[in-house]
């Protein structure tokens, strides 16, 4: 098995995300890891290390995050993330990862990879963390603002495999985040989706709502780019506000400062169950290829995770039964 990891891209790049790569490269040394970027600054981060499952592939540019996608991926053909893309439509990679521009890995997996026959758009698809820790399966999250109802038809008979295939959950739920959860509730094209999912060979529970994801009241959240992404930016920031908060008030006296140590272990469990980084990676599903989008902010830890992963995706071959369900074969 081969991962090609775009070394360049990411808040953390490259240092963070050769670490982990290193880390995970010890820890299946029966994956091969092509570290796309940098040549010089890459093995300087080796540090004369010489690991048998790691290979460096040179590549001279970088698409920067502010970096307009379409334009940025025509004309830095030579930067690490187009060549990782290459990599994988060439069959040298089984998988990439990325932690680089969100738009421009998807224009790579667009115009690089290119998509599987059936699938109109694809989707990015990331685990938002849940009170069970089990984690909820949600496409699309703002890889496409606008969809039709064929396109979250499609999101949803994707999303079923990979939790089915990758996760090993029997029969997962798939919910339409809503509204309301009765049938008829929601705009245009909640209520058009409704009756196609209802049709669709998964196992699909209805309409939910944005308050219960973090109970997990489905395995897969169907939505639009638009309001998937508005629902992910609203729950980061009420985290964000919610532990800053407490942060402050257990500083204000020596009484709450003590009543903090006491539950301290407790509110570290907390933030583990919030963390992105013990998922990795999110895939962009319907590609005809597997690629993974990193945290831009990613640490070795969740470039370690994303390799684990990743592996699992190759090995249950994801892309193939993406393929033979949608197109019934």
């Amino acid at each position: 098995m081969r991962i090609a990891i775009d070394a360049m891209g990411g808040d953390n790049a490259p240092d963070l995300i050769v670490r982990g790569a290193v880390e995970a490269a010890q820890e299946w040394p029966d994956t091969e890891l092509l570290l796309v970027g940098d040549q010089s600054r890459i093995e300087s981060l080796l540090d004369g290390r010489k690991l048998p499952n790691v290979t460096v592939c040179h590549a001279p540019d970088v698409i920067g995050p502010d970096e307009e996608p379409v334009k940025a991926v025509r004309r830095k053909k030579d930067s690490s993330m187009v060549i990782a893309g290459r990599l994988v439509k060439e069959k040298q990679a089984d998988c990439m990862l990325s932690a680089g521009n969100t738009g421009a890995l998807m224009t790579t997996g667009l115009l690089v990879v290119g998509r599987l026959n059936g699938i109109e758009r694809p989707a990015l698809a990331p685990i938002l963390p849940t009170m069970d820790d089990v984690g909820v399966l949600s496409l699309d999250l703002g890889a496409n603002m606008d969809a039709k109802p064929e396109h979250l038809l499609q999101y949803a008979i994707m999303g079923s495999v990979y939790r089915s295939k990758v996760h090993g959950i029997d029969k997962p739920r798939v919910g339409l985040l809503n509204v309301g959860t009765e049938a008829r509730k929601g705009n245009e094209l909640t209520k058009a989706a409704y009756d196609l999912l209802e049709e669709a060979p998964i196992h699909f529970i209805g309409n939910v709502e944005a308050r219960d994801v973090l109970v997990r009241n489905c395995d897969v959240l169907i939505c639009d780019g638009f309001a998937g992404n508005v629902m992910l930016k609203a729950m980061e920031g009420t985290a964000n506000t919610v532990f800053s908060a407490l942060k402050e008030s257990f500083a204000s006296t020596w009484m709450t400062k003590v009543a903090a140590a006491i539950m301290m272990p407790k509110l570290r469990q907390l933030k583990k169950k919030m963390d992105y980084t013990e998922h990795g990676g999110a895939p962009l599903l319907g590609l005809d290829g597997l690629i993974m989008k990193c945290h831009g902010s990613s640490d070795v830890k969740a470039v370690k995770n994303a390799v684990r992963q990743a592996r699992i995706a190759v090995q249950v071959k994801l892309v193939q039964s993406i393929a033979a369900e949608i197109n019934g074969k």
